[in-house]
């Protein structure tokens, strides 16, 4: 996919409820979570790969340990697209082949913004179940390579859990809707391409995607 041009500023985590194994990734084996959809060429096999992998080594694991309760996502943030002085970059959500039933409305944008205090991503989304609750995670690769790929990780072979990975924890509104910002002190350079969200429950189901146009 061309690279395009970064795009300049214009003017940045609710509490932790998530098990281990929610933190832990999108996509994955999806026994009792199949998806009413056919799969993409190559993200079935590749994507219960992903899940065993971001699953490795967390049982057992306290993920609220060392985490404020701003480590998923705030609402009442200043919103990536808003940050002054930093360099940012947006994407559409596209859908995915492996989302559950009922999610043929969802859209929307995602935002990354970099700038001197670290990372900043904003995701809005419309056409989500009302009252459910949903993650979302920067990945490390494009939408159309494996549904992007593995989490992105500051350090490769880290932690799977903030700060070493980027997460996003949300509720839709009435509506549907749900808009949430996050915080990192690190920035992630171009190494994060791709913001995708899945359902709390269903890490297999991976419903969107969103690419950065860096």
């Amino acid at each position: 996919m061309p690279r395009r041009p970064r795009l300049r500023p214009a003017a940045a985590c609710a509490a932790v409820a998530a098990t281990a194994a929610l933190l832990s990734g999108c996509g994955g084996d999806s026994s009792g979570h199949a998806s009413a959809h056919a799969e993409s060429p190559g993200s079935s096999s590749s994507s219960s790969s992903n899940s065993a992998k971001d699953k490795a080594g967390m049982d057992g694991m306290d993920e609220t340990e060392g985490m404020d309760d701003k480590a998923m996502g705030d609402p009442s943030a200043t919103p990536a697209d808003k940050i002054a002085d930093a360099e940012i970059t947006r994407g559409a959500f596209r859908l995915l082949d492996t989302r559950p039933p009922g999610m043929d409305d969802v859209k929307g944008t995602a935002w990354l913004a970099q700038h001197k205090d670290g990372t900043t991503v904003t995701v809005s989304l419309s056409g989500l179940k009302p009252g459910a609750a949903y993650m979302a995670h920067l990945h490390a690769q494009q939408c159309l390579d494996d549904n992007g790929g593995e989490h992105f990780q500051f350090k490769k072979g880290g932690a799977t859990t903030p700060p070493n990975e980027v997460h996003l924890m949300f509720k839709a509104g009435t509506s549907g809707k749900a808009v949430t910002t996050v915080n990192n002190t690190r920035k992630t350079g171009e190494d994060a391409v791709a913001l995708v969200v899945h359902p709390r429950e269903a890490m297999d189901n991976r419903i969107a995607c969103a690419d950065f146009e860096f």
